[in-house]
């Protein structure tokens, strides 16, 4: 019996629609196992910390000298623009030197000692306790960041940190820039003498399927739909033996203007809110996606604003026109409903485009089940959804039927700001927003995401699965499990819990912080 053809894997322009190139053929079950086996294969290897910080660097260095090409073949997948991929591949290379020094330091190994005191009741034995990475690791490429959380972005940075090689499942929207940066990286494995095994790349949806099926692999980590993230999700627990399953899904991130706030700076404000809910055509997944803001003469000025800045901005190209076709759909759909109106109308804007637009909808369609309940899920480009109040219940009734979120933005007036305002408003919304969301941004946007120690990407289901972040240090905790060791003879401990401290790690013994 003949072998099944190999199903090709297209490269395509998003601006024309026309495929660019073959790039690969999606992995067979086969495929995928030899893949994963070669990332098991690769743990003892990682377990040199210097090596993974070696890694880590020389990987950012061959991107940033690749950067020319890595850019162009971006912008020709994704339409995102060179301007916006040159800042995309700084964070990139950026993520990775930070998680570099992260191993170096050594904090995130989390040594904790406590000596034996038999004096105690119960007496207490000599305990010892670190983390250790958990084992191969699955990251699922996004669609709209192609290098920060992609093949070389996050996921796969702080997996690399933790001690975990990783099989990435490339994103059918940028495979060629997938394939380029993972020679890159595994370029860089070998120029500090690991092996190659270490970053692995599969394309195909069966391919997805049956990596996060595979018995070997220990974790994984996505960005992408609700969707497709909850199939992946539902594998993971399903297996035999289930593992964790950080993923990123969606989010509206609702943003509240108070009437002070609106009354002070609605120009300002209905400008920053076009910026935000535009950048990128749409596609960040922070866009503020539902916005609250007052009826009335003041809200009046601020959709004045938005209404001439969303106006002013061009027709884009989303990442693919599967995306398109869906936002058409959805916006149409939305704009069908009783009492919703489109003061800028979200459509078409060419053969390949669409325009940027927003609806508005008073705030009493929907504090109750309707069928307006479908402007509370989140509808994937450059569209927002404007809710107008009556009062300070209408606000608290439609953010009582919101689902989790990655960011919530508050818009406060001066002395609700500074807490005099008297009657405790900004302490209030900003009290009824945090169960809502990871990060909560207030006289700002959440467009944006930096990455910093003190960063949280994540946030209640839908937005992510777990309460863990995707971004900044902690992010590696994700790839890490905590193990004691109880009266263990001293020359058998890990070097990073044996007394004299022979690593340099930070550490906490008997309660009390130790630096080298």
């Amino acid at each position: 019996m003949a072998a099944a053809a190999a199903t090709p894997v297209w490269s395509v322009d998003p601006r024309t629609g026309k495929r660019r190139e073959q790039v690969a053929v999606e992995a067979t079950a086969d495929e995928v196992d030899a893949s994963v086996r070669a990332a098991h294969a690769a743990r003892g290897a990682l377990a040199d910390r210097a090596a993974r910080a070696a890694l880590l660097r020389r990987a950012a260095t061959l991107l940033d000298e690749a950067g020319e090409a890595v850019v162009g073949v971006a912008d020709a997948e994704t339409a995102l623009g060179p301007g916006r991929l040159t800042g995309e591949l700084g964070r990139t290379t950026y993520q990775l030197r930070a998680f570099a020094d992260i191993v170096d330091e050594g904090a995130f190994l989390g040594v904790l000692i406590d000596h034996a005191d038999p004096g105690l009741a119960p007496p207490r034995p000599d305990l010892r306790r670190y983390k250790i990475p958990l084992g191969p690791v699955a990251v699922y490429a996004a669609s709209n960041f192609p290098l920060a959380f992609s093949v070389p972005g996050g996921d796969t940075a702080s997996a690399l940190a933790a001690g975990c090689p990783v099989v990435v499942k490339a994103h059918p929207d940028h495979p060629a820039t997938s394939e380029l940066c993972a020679a890159l990286l595994r370029r860089a494995a070998a120029d500090v003498g690991l092996p190659a095994g270490v970053v692995n790349v599969v394309h195909g949806f069966q391919a997805g399927l049956d990596l996060v099926r595979h018995p070997l692999i220990s974790a994984a980590g996505f960005t992408g739909s609700v969707r497709g993230g909850r199939a992946l999700y539902d594998a993971a627990a399903a297996r035999p033996h289930p593992i964790p399953f950080h993923g990123e899904l969606g989010s509206l991130n609702p943003v509240v203007i108070t009437e002070a706030a609106a009354e002070e700076r609605a120009e300002q404000i209905g400008a920053g809110l076009a910026g935000s809910m535009t950048l990128g055509v749409g596609q960040f997944c922070v866009k503020p996606g539902l916005v609250l803001a007052p009826a009335g003469a003041t809200g009046d000025r601020l959709l004045k604003a938005l209404t001439a800045a969303v106006s002013d901005t061009e027709a884009g190209v989303l990442l693919d026109h599967r995306m398109r076709d869906a936002f058409l759909d959805g916006v149409r759909s939305r704009a069908a409903l009783p009492d919703v109106e489109a003061p800028v109308t979200p459509g078409a804007g060419g053969e390949h485009t669409v325009s940027a637009g927003f609806l508005a909808v008073p705030a009493a369609r929907l504090t109750a089940d309707g069928p307006h309940d479908l402007l509370l899920e989140e509808c994937f480009g450059p569209v927002t959804v404007v809710v107008r109040y009556t009062d300070e219940a209408e606000i608290g009734a439609v953010l009582a039927r919101l689902p989790g979120n990655l960011t919530a933005t508050l818009q406060l007036g001066d002395e609700e700001g500074a807490g005099t305002d008297g009657a405790g408003r900004g302490a209030r919304l900003l009290a009824e927003v945090t169960p809502l969301a990871g990060r909560v941004v207030v006289n700002g946007w959440p467009t944006g995401v930096a990455v910093a120690p003190a960063q949280h990407h994540g946030g209640p289901y839908p937005a992510t699965t777990s309460t863990a972040t995707s971004v900044g240090g902690t992010a590696i905790e994700r790839w890490l499990r905590p193990v004691a060791y109880q009266d263990t003879p001293p020359a058998l401990l890990p070097p990073e819990l044996r007394e004299d401290n022979p690593l340099g790690l930070p550490r906490r013994v008997d309660g009390r912080a130790e630096h080298p």
